[in-house]
């Protein structure tokens, strides 16, 4: 029974929400294009959204970053460098820091969504249910910076990172690496995945535009030529004595 749940969740789930986070955005993009924002409720409260939003912004970003170079490189592009156990620690260390600030963040955002009468009912309940699943994934990610610490060899890493590897390069045998490995990460795995799932139909897509706009650092410069007006000369019009003025 778990060989067939590990293979349904790790092995065919991953493609199914890849596909939608594709395509799904794609369709969103090309057919509602008017709800493709953030929909920033900055004009009700500013206070505690700019502290939450940079917290939450500046964390996952980084978040992200790390988790895409740490588990699809390979192993032996680094080995030269520094060993498994090495890059663990590191990844433990800033992974850990910018966790924090990153769920700082969201609950910031999430207390401000919940508490303000306006703020909440200017929200849709995606909006919110949408906050729930960061806050729970990072809350997560935060559970296993302990669990990593009680195999500082880096092995639970490397079968991490081997199986996101074999997920993108289409190889089988992905699931099976995940045999005995704790359930909070494979918790924190799936919940990864579905937000994914959930991204074409929430919010987040705005973050497409937000790499969009790196597209802006290399475009051609635009050239824009005057065009002097050849208008007739204003003349002075004779005003009636006593005209107001």
């Amino acid at each position: 029974m778990n060989a067939w749940l590990d293979s349904l969740l790790f092995a065919y789930y991953p493609y199914v929400c890849l596909t939608v986070f594709l395509l799904g955005s794609l369709i969103r993009f090309d057919r509602d294009q008017y709800t493709w924002r953030s929909d920033s409720s900055q004009l009700l409260r500013v206070g505690q959204l700019r502290w939450g939003s940079n917290l939450f912004h500046v964390g996952v970003l980084f978040l992200f970053v790390g988790h895409s170079v740490g588990m699809l490189t390979p192993h032996a592009v680094y080995a030269p460098l520094l060993d498994a156990g090495t890059k663990q620690v590191i990844a433990m260390v800033s992974g850990g820091l910018f966790g924090v600030l990153g769920f700082i963040g969201v609950s910031l955002l999430l207390h401000r969504r919940l508490s303000d009468p306006r703020i909440h009912a200017t929200s849709r309940h995606g909006d919110i249910v949408l906050l729930w699943l960061l806050w729970l994934q990072l809350a997560l990610g935060l559970a296993t910076v302990p669990l990593s610490a009680q195999h500082l060899d880096g092995s639970v890493m490397l079968k991490l990172a081997e199986w996101a590897q074999r997920i993108v390069t289409f190889r089988s045998g992905a699931a099976e690496l995940l045999v005995g490995v704790s359930p909070v990460f494979k918790l924190h795995m799936f919940l990864g995945m579905t937000i994914f799932l959930v991204f074409p139909f929430t919010r987040l897509v705005h973050v497409w535009s937000g790499f969009g706009t790196l597209a802006y650092a290399v475009r051609p410069y635009q050239i824009v030529r005057s065009r002097r007006l050849n208008l007739p000369a204003a003349r002075e019009v004779p005003r009636h004595p006593g005209a107001p003025v």
